[in-house]
């Protein structure tokens, strides 16, 4: 899948950039394709070097955590669930352990320490790979719930629409709550129904009323402070509760008699050696994805979308914020771009500046989280992944639009 989908970037970039040359006489658009190339080439090593940092640390301090014990305490906790939605795993295995403190910082839009533990319970899954080649059903699951992006703290967005100069930056706080657990919903399920796990069961709905209960008190909460409240409390939550969490390692390692800096020295070579083994996955994506960029073709794409919706009669706003929406499931920083774009255009408190701040934070890159976490074990056949995680990206795309014609229509 992945094979096709890469030739398939450079196929249409190609037939774009003869359409730019031959239609629209743009005799730059070759060197543009070749610029694309070259600057992605530059982002990949860019990115690499950075994830060696935090990649290190993180994945060490996840290594006194494991001698520690606590994994394994975490792993007991929540293995009910994940023994349920992913009956491959077995109870107690580290990777339950590691993809719960995965996805408890992606709720907390703790982007920096997500990945490290993202790729570390991948690891772990690996294990259980009998085709080492292959993405097994957990893994998959595991890489759609990472893709739909449930975030409570979409910090990244309030400063960027604080930038472009809104008047109440957090106004797009709970549209963007509610298209995220669109998102991951649509994700589960789809997986779910792909995979044939049972969700209604007593304990996977049990787990999941706890969570929903947890999450409306949450915002219930978030929603009675001030602008400027909500973003000082959830910065401080988050900070407080990552350098807790970090603290409460290091003391419980040093009770059960651990040697801790040698355990996190451990562990942290195991992140230098990751983040080398994800040069080459992260070339091949990004550079495909620079071409497709630059060959305009996905400016024809929303072009086309605007002419269908205007002659099916439809309301048009939405469409100057779907660049926002087509480029996030392949590049971040692409998406960032588009958003930051678009209120620029038409302003942050626009209808289309609002929307591309609600896409952007309701979905990951998934081709980004495909590339980045199937590439750290060699994984070259991702089976469903894509195909899942896209029908999440697209029920996030979909809520997005939806709440945000409600609340700004």
């Amino acid at each position: 899948m992945l094979n096709r989908i890469w030739i398939g970037f450079f196929v249409i970039a190609f037939i774009a950039s003869l359409y730019q040359w031959l239609v629209l006489d743009n005799v730059l658009i070759f060197e543009q394709l070749v610029n694309a190339i070259f600057d992605m080439s530059k982002v990949t090593v860019d990115i690499a070097i950075g994830l060696i940092g935090i990649l290190s640390f993180w994945l060490g301090m996840m290594k006194v955590a494991e001698y520690a014990g606590i994994i394994e305490k975490i792993s007991v906790f929540i293995s009910p669930l994940f023994t349920r939605l992913m009956p491959e795993v077995p109870k107690g295995h580290p990777a339950i352990g590691s993809m719960t403190m995965n996805l408890s910082a992606n709720f907390l839009g703790l982007d920096n320490a997500a990945t490290p533990l993202g790729l570390k319970a991948m690891q772990d899954l690996q294990t259980l790979n009998p085709q080492k080649d292959t993405a097994t059903n957990a893994q998959i699951l595991f890489l759609v719930l990472n893709t739909s992006s449930v975030t409570l703290f979409p910090m990244a967005v309030f400063v960027y629409r604080a930038q472009q100069g809104a008047a109440n930056p957090t106004d797009v706080f709970i549209p963007i709550l509610l298209a995220t657990f669109a998102s991951t919903l649509a994700g589960l399920l789809v997986v779910a129904f792909v995979q044939k796990i049972q969700l209604f069961n007593k304990v996977v709905l049990l787990y999941l009323s706890a969570a929903m209960a947890l999450i409306t008190a949450l915002v219930v909460y978030f929603v009675s402070l001030s602008a400027d409240a909500l973003a000082q409390q959830s910065s401080l939550f988050g900070n407080l509760l990552i350098f807790s969490v970090l603290l409460a390692f290091i003391l419980i390692a040093m009770y059960r008699k651990v040697v801790v800096y040698d355990a996190f020295i451990e562990g942290a070579k195991q992140g230098f050696e990751t983040s080398i083994k994800l040069i080459p996955y992260l070339l091949a994506m990004l550079c495909a994805i620079g071409v497709f960029r630059a060959s305009g073709a996905l400016e024809l794409i929303v072009d086309s979308f605007r002419l269908l919706v205007a002659s099916l009669g439809g309301d048009t706003r939405f469409v100057d914020a779907m660049p926002t929406a087509i480029i996030k499931p392949l590049s971040g920083s692409g998406a960032r771009a588009m958003m930051i774009d678009t209120m620029n255009t038409y302003g942050a408190d626009s209808f289309a500046g609002r929307l591309a701040s609600i896409v952007q934070g309701s979905t990951e890159t998934t081709f980004y989280v495909l590339a980045v976490y199937f590439g750290s074990v060699g994984i070259r056949h991702s089976r469903h992944a894509i195909g899942c995680g896209l029908v999440a990206d697209l029920a996030g795309v979909c809520a997005a639009i939806g709440v945000c014609y409600w609340f700004f229509g």
